[in-house]
């Protein structure tokens, strides 16, 4: 954890709803040596329906593996985190420590094992200490509830400020309330989701169903972020319904509600992943790049990852240089279908290049302008279709690199 807050961060933490059937406890299991809370420990109502997308990694962390394991059985109990050790790369070792988790959770709440959901984060290669863990849960479980913001506090590694995010929506007539939390900083390219993101609703929501509106918000939000082209061998994003709002239960589009519950978490979802692009590692700026005139979706998407991931546009970008050569170059190297002579490229609201060449005499002055700004905009049209899409970035600065080639020390 950061001891600089990133100049991209809001003002202050937002004020979450309190979500029925959602208790938040936090402790202190010691994982490393931080004078703070490591490990949140959230207890939910019986009956709370579960959903998640998960790293897509093929080194993923034992933790990562029991979620997969129980997530299609759509109930939870209770969600441990910790901080400081990813518990990743340890093989049975690893396993046995969240087996362990489990267990000692599911003893305490009278639930079975595979209704408690587990995530860690931090070092790779670090066996989790079991007896750091079940000491932690123990005083987790014996402490009082605690803030959004504490919770939210709690799971941050190389985050320079909590992040948290809310929404409200009416199902039906009852009004139903969302609330998130979400850590990352580094690491961040998922090919689902981003480092470690906790969403709670009071809704009633089949399991199916919920699975099937966070999947469709994680391919618009989670899936379009990245800070440095590395994907996380943790990463993991939960959902959760308690069904403490009493609404007709949410279990297919047709139901009355099912719309503004769905558009609600993923505007709940965008939020949460672009506050992790705010806080990249040493991040100045936050980048929107809209790819549109693709073949398809897909392949805009492709096309403005490769712009965001790459390092030749990110340092130009903190260089404040318009350096719309590199957008070509990125563009070129992203193996989807591309025509040099109708590529069109903006910063801003101002054209610098059409169809194949730069806009003679266009006015650098706004560009300039624009991106002294900490949001800059880049817009790509390749002219060939109809696809489209927006992912999110930051800009690569010497920051970054000190942060990782100090983040074992």
């Amino acid at each position: 954890m950061s001891s600089s807050i990133s100049p991209l961060a809001p003002e202050a933490f937002p004020a979450l709803p309190e979500i029925g059937g959602v208790t938040l406890r936090v402790a202190r299991a010691r994982y490393k040596n931080w004078d703070r809370c490591d490990l949140t420990f959230v207890t939910l109502a019986p009956g709370t329906a579960v959903a998640g997308v998960l790293t897509q990694s093929r080194c993923p962390s034992p933790e990562v593996e029991w979620c997969r394991a129980a997530l299609p059985l759509g109930t939870a109990r209770a969600l441990v985190v910790n901080a400081g050790n990813s518990n990743a790369f340890t093989g049975s070792r690893g396993r046995a420590a969240v087996e362990a988790i489990a267990a000692r959770t599911a003893a305490h709440l009278g639930c079975q094992p595979s209704d408690v959901f587990v995530a860690s984060t931090g070092v790779i290669g670090v066996p989790l200490p079991v007896d750091k863990a079940e000491a932690g849960l123990d005083a987790a479980y014996a402490a009082a509830p605690c803030s959004w913001e504490d919770a939210a506090a709690t799971i941050m590694t190389t985050d320079t400020f909590a992040k948290g995010a809310r929404a409200e929506v009416t199902v039906a007539g009852r009004p139903v309330k969302l609330a998130g939390i979400i850590k990352g900083s580094g690491m961040i390219a998922p090919d689902m989701a981003t480092m470690l993101g906790f969403i709670f609703t009071d809704a009633a929501v089949d399991p199916a169903f919920l699975q099937q509106a966070l999947s469709d918000a994680n391919s618009a939000t989670f899936s379009c972020i990245t800070v440095d082209g590395d994907t996380s061998t943790s990463d993991t994003v939960l959902a959760f319904a308690t069904g403490v709002a009493g609404n007709r239960l949410l279990d297919s589009n047709d139901v009355e509600g099912a719309h503004e519950f769905r558009a609600a978490l993923k505007d709940l979802c965008r939020e949460l992943a672009q506050l992790v692009v705010r806080d990249g590692e040493g991040a100045q700026k936050l980048i929107a790049i809209t790819v549109e005139g693709a073949e398809s979706d897909r392949s805009a998407h492709r096309i403005a990852m490769s712009i965001a991931n790459s390092p030749l546009v990110k340092t130009a970008i903190a260089g404040e240089d318009a350096n719309w050569g590199r957008v070509v170059m990125a563009v070129g190297k992203a193996g989807e279908p591309a025509e040099r002579d109708r590529l069109s490229i903006r910063f801003g609201d101002t054209q610098v290049a059409r169809n194949g060449l730069a806009v003679e005499g266009y006015d650098e002055a706004p560009v300039a302008a624009h991106l002294k700004g900490r949001g800059v905009e880049i817009g790509v049209d390749l002219g060939l279709g109809e696809g489209r899409a927006t992912v999110w970035t930051c800009d690569l600065t010497h920051g970054y690199i000190s942060i990782n080639a100090d983040y074992r020390s």
